[in-house]
C-alpha cells in the first residue's frame, strides 16, 4: 500500500510591534515592557498565555530563589540600559543640528548641501529623491572630505529646502535645529604680474 503524506500546515507566527522578535523571546530585548505593553492592546490572548498571573507563577515556580534574584535583578538592568539609550538618543536629537548650506559654484551658480539628516532617522537616498523630484533638478548623497553623508541638491534652494523640511518632517526636526549656511567661493587673488 502507498502511504498518502498529510500537508504540513504553515503556522501563523507573530511578530512583536516593538522589537519585532516573536513574543516569546521578547524578554531578551531591551524593551521587555513596552513590548509587553504592546502586546496586550494587539493580542490579549497571546499577553494571557505568555504575562497572566497564572503563567508567571507557573513559570517561577520552576526557577529556584536564587534564579528568581537572577532573572529579576537581570530584567531591572535591561530597563535601566534602555531608558538610558533612549535618554541619550533624545539628547543627541535635541544638540544635533541639520545644516542647510549655500554653497557657489561659478559665478552665479549655486548648490545646496544638507547635513545632518540621519540623526532624526531620515534616510538621505529616500530625501534626496524627493528633493528631486520637488524641485525638479538633480540630487544626491555623497560623502564629505570628512566622511559624513551629505545630501547636495543642485540650484539655490536652501530656503524653499528649509520650508519643506519644516512641512513633510515637522514632526521629526524642531525648527529650531534647522539652520542655514550660506557659503561664499574664495576668490583667487591675482599676484603681480612678472
Amino acid at each position: 500500500m502507498a502511504e498518502v503524506e498529510t500537508p504540513v500546515q504553515a503556522r501563523q507566527i507573530v511578530y512583536c510591534g516593538v522589537c519585532t522578535l516573536p513574543p516569546e523571546y521578547c524578554e531578551f530585548g531591551g524593551t521587555a515592557k513596552k513590548c509587553e505593553e504592546w502586546l496586550k492592546e494587539n493580542e490579549s490572548d497571546l499577553w494571557d498565555t505568555l504575562y497572566s498571573e497564572d503563567a508567571l507563577n507557573a513559570n517561577l515556580s520552576t526557577l529556584s530563589v536564587s534564579a528568581q534574584e537572577r532573572a529579576a535583578k537581570d530584567a531591572a538592568k535591561k530597563e535601566a540600559k534602555a531608558a538610558a539609550n533612549e535618554a541619550r538618543d533624545s539628547e543627541r536629537k535635541a544638540a544635533s543640528k541639520v545644516q542647510i548650506k549655500r554653497v557657489e559654484r561659478n559665478k552665479r551658480k549655486y548648490v545646496t548641501v544638507v547635513i545632518g539628516l540621519e540623526v532624526f532617522g531620515l534616510e538621505n537616498k529616500k530625501i534626496a529623491k524627493d528633493l528631486g523630484k520637488k524641485f525638479a533638478t538633480g540630487s544626491s548623497v555623497t560623502r564629505s572630505p570628512a566622511g559624513i553623508e551629505e545630501i547636495t541638491v543642485q540650484g539655490d534652494v536652501s530656503d524653499d529646502l528649509r520650508e519643506w523640511l519644516l512641512e513633510i518632517h515637522g514632526k521629526k526636526i524642531p525648527a529650531s535645529n534647522i539652520e542655514l549656511i550660506e557659503d561664499k567661493k574664495k576668490k583667487k587673488s591675482e599676484g603681480p604680474m612678472v
